[in-house]
């Protein structure tokens, strides 16, 4: 860390069009910065600049996983770390160092401590609101912290600023282990839960840090200590020591963060709950062209679950990113998702490139909530074959045209995520039938760039009233940093650790079920006529491949999966594999439907568990020790 940063605060946060530029370590001109509440506010407005922009294509971690791929010419550095193209000289999506639109999170939580050590200056703010502010800022802080955790292990602590006059000895700060860094985060969020508002439902403060969010993120931040990466990893890091020969990693697995685990998502739960936070249903006037919305389960159910995710601050969403992409600009998530509309005048606001695997296509349960290779009535040894669409299926894909059999039925999460070729895709304000070989409609085109390399396309991300003609008509929403889905899943999960399944448990992830239009993981996976398990929810290792897998679809596409994968120490499964997805370049049926590879994956382990600090880090302060392997 340097002694001196040029600090900018950005105000665009909550609408305030102004910025500031300010040299913190010149004592006047922070005075200057906390004498009024209206400036002030800028200050705080700059706390929340740091929050990564993961609905930016080429700054979103969710490019980064076995989810999606791009054709090579379009690749993001996200697909780059998942080629092991990831470097310590330069890193890919640093957040250490920052780069690109993305700051350096220490930067960030320079910020938080400038404002909790000046923000009772301020002459025209009421105790109670100072207090709120700066418990805002430690709230941020703590997160700042945590995402350094999650990306690269352990972290140096700064919980205060250095002085100008520090030494260089203290500026060279030192990383803390696994097990120090965890207890600073939740302590700093347990301080901070204490002055916030319980919840920001204000139109002008949507967006800012309450306690429903604080608690929420908190159930993640011991979620992710209590699972196998952090919790006694002896397997990787037994060598992992700092200079006086302490290990980084806890070497012994520590049962009792479980129980903290659970602690803490129940609380959030319940947090949630009393405050107005549910399960989203959807609530509008369908479009005119659903015609039979009404008298269709089916079709209700995939309007609830689209909606869940682009519907703004809907209540579902315990926090959003409220200003991460900005309205008009050109690099937002949803443009590289969009599908191109062949008769529209411009489509320069769909490109039509960011395309989910097939390993992800089948990771989605039967229409009987179970996995494909788990029902006795899913053909699944055929799956990659075609068959004709039935009228049963109509709402599934096109009736009687052809596709892949593991495009039909399916659970409606699968139809609401992903676009295939013969099914249907509600976008540009319209209901397409898609036709996605190679010269049709939805196909690519020439030799263009511009296409979905591996025949699905990604429906999830793109509001359905979003037009690509321009990027001023893309229906903007905050991307989802946590909701309620979430919890659920997390305690689901805490409690299968710490004392084994439950109905707790049970109740927990049926409640994701439900909304998911299956039936209950009890009458899915303990009828004898489909299950090939029978009652695997009922062991302990057979209801984690459960929570596990229903995690990855309820959360697909969210930034989840790459955390979610590592912290389980499964990336060599997934992320060292190549990636499959139709032959898009062919025409007819017979030359569409055959599997082919169009990427690669590259995982080495221990090193690509965490990222590596930038050797130009290392070499200004000596005292940190490199990740393993860089």
């Amino acid at each position: 860390m340097k002694k001196k940063f040029i600090i900018i605060l950005f105000a665009g946060l909550f609408g305030c069009d102004n910025y500031l530029d300010i040299v913190p370590d010149q004592t006047q001109q922070v005075d200057l910065l906390f004498e009024r509440k209206e400036v002030a506010y800028t200050a705080l407005a700059t706390c929340y600049a740091y929050l990564p922009k993961n609905d930016g294509v080429y700054t979103s971690f969710m490019t980064m996983s076995d989810e999606i791929t791009t054709p090579i010419a379009k690749e993001t550095d996200g697909v780059r770390i998942m080629k092991g193209q990831q470097s310590a000289s330069n890193p890919k999506f640093g957040l250490w160092s920052g780069w690109s639109d993305q700051g350096s999170l220490w930067e960030g939580i320079r910020h938080c401590n400038i404002l909790i050590e000046n923000i009772h200056n301020v002459v025209d703010m009421t105790e109670e609101e100072m207090n709120s502010w700066a418990a805002e800022a430690k709230f941020l802080k703590a997160y700042y912290h945590f995402l350094l955790f999650t990306y690269y292990g352990p972290i140096p602590i700064v919980d205060e600023n250095l002085p100008i006059s520090a030494s260089d000895n203290e500026v060279r700060v030192k990383r803390r282990t696994i097990d120090e860094s965890v207890a600073y985060i939740v302590q700093t969020i347990d301080d901070a839960v204490l002055d916030l508002p319980v919840r920001e439902l204000s139109s002008n403060d949507l967006g800012r840090i309450d306690q429903v969010i604080a608690k929420s993120i908190k159930s993640r931040v011991l979620l992710y200590a209590a699972s196998p990466l952090f919790n006694g990893n002896s397997e990787m890091y037994s060598g992992f020591v700092n200079e006086d020969g302490e290990h980084y990693f806890n070497q012994t697995y520590d049962q009792t963060k479980w129980d903290l685990a659970k602690e803490a998502s129940l609380d959030a739960i319940n947090a949630a709950l009393e405050n107005g936070v549910g399960l989203y249903e959807f609530s509008s006037t369908p479009p005119n062209y659903e015609d039979e919305y009404e008298e269709s389960e089916f079709l209700r159910t995939l309007y609830d679950l689209k909606y869940t995710i682009v519907d703004k601050w809907n209540s579902e969403l315990i926090w959003g990113n409220s200003n991460p992409v900005r309205d008009n600009d050109w690099w937002q998530m949803q443009a590289a998702c969009m599908m191109k509309n062949p008769s529209a005048s411009s489509v320069e606001a769909a490109w039509q490139w960011i395309a989910p695997t097939l390993r992800i296509a089948e990771l989605f349960y039967t229409d009987n909530g179970l996995p494909i290779d788990q029902d006795l009535t899913y053909d699944f040894q055929n799956r990659f074959n075609t068959a004709t669409v039935s009228a049963s299926q109509n709402y599934q894909a096109q009736y009687g045209t052809t596709t892949a059999k593991l495009n039909l039925n399916r659970e409606p999460r699968f139809y609401s995520s992903l676009g295939f070729d013969r099914g249907y895709n509600r976008t540009w304000g319209n209901l397409w039938q898609l036709r996605m070989k190679k010269g049709e409609s939805h196909g690519r085109i020439a030799n263009s760039d511009d296409y979905l390399i591996t025949g699905y396309a990604l429906k999830k991300l793109v509001h359905p009233d979003s037009e690509g003609d321009g990027y001023n008509k893309i229906v903007t929403y905050a991307w989802p940093m946590i909701r309620l889905s979430e919890l659920y899943l997390n305690y689901a999960e805490a409690i299968n650790e710490s004392t084994g399944p439950n109905q707790d448990a049970y109740d927990a992830l049926n409640a994701v079920r439900e909304r998911a239009g299956i039936s209950n993981v009890e009458d899915a996976w303990g009828n004898a006529s489909i299950s090939a398990t029978l009652n695997k929810h009922t062991t302990q290792d057979g209801f984690r491949e459960i929570i596990r897998q229903e995690r990855l679809i309820e959360l697909s596409f969210e930034g989840n999966r790459y955390n979610d994968i590592r912290r389980w120490k499964q990336a060599e499964q997934y992320f060292n594999s190549p990636v499959f997805g139709w032959s898009v370049d062919e025409t007819s049926v017979s030359g569409y439907y055959n599997i082919t590879q169009v990427g690669i994956r590259s995982f080495n382990s221990p090193r690509d568990y965490f990222h590596p600090i930038s050797i130009n880090e290392i070499t200004i302060n000596p005292n940190l020790t490199q990740n393993l392997g860089w």
